[in-house]
């Protein structure tokens, strides 16, 4: 029996303001780390919805994604989970809308706001070796416009595996 390869999908969202940037202090296996509002892709929703939804859990600020950054991917091995996982991120750039009072993700430590030097001299403490790299192609101006992504209407069917037994 072969394995099927299956890179672990997640989403970032890159938030600009007077020039920094929204990144989320976190509590990791490995210590504390930097990271932007990211997370995985959950079944029943597209990639824009996840965006969305992370970057409100992990920093209770609405997300309004206006273009996709990039995708990326990178491999990481976890000492903790004794796993080799390969991750596949879709990066978005956006605007933060409305500041909620509500707690923060499970592990979500706090918000900062960092500028691109900032981020740059913390390096050892980015939760994924793609943080910096995602900033620079934000700051070249490297993004595309969301129509380039869709959606088929099967992802959001819940019944979708009965219906075809």
């Amino acid at each position: 029996m072969t394995h099927t390869f299956r890179p672990s999908v997640t989403v970032a969202a890159i938030i600009e303001r007077d020039g920094r940037f929204l990144l989320i202090e976190e509590e990791t296996s490995e210590g504390i780390k930097l990271n932007q509002p990211a997370g995985h892709l959950d079944p029943g929703e597209s990639l824009e919805q996840a965006v969305v939804r992370e970057a409100m859990e992990e920093t209770a600020h609405e997300f309004m994604p206006t273009g996709l950054v990039g995708m990326y991917m990178s491999r990481y091995y976890s000492k903790s989970r004794n796993a080799d996982i390969t991750y596949l991120r879709f990066t978005f750039c956006g605007t933060a809308g409305k500041q909620y009072d509500q707690p923060l993700d499970d592990g979500i430590l706090r918000t900062i706001w960092m500028t691109r030097d900032e981020i740059a001299a913390s390096s050892e403490r980015h939760r994924s070796p793609i943080v910096l790299q995602c900033v620079d192609d934000y700051l070249a101006g490297r993004r595309t416009d969301l129509a380039l992504l869709y959606t088929h209407p099967s992802v959001f069917e819940e019944t979708l595996a009965t219906d075809r037994n």
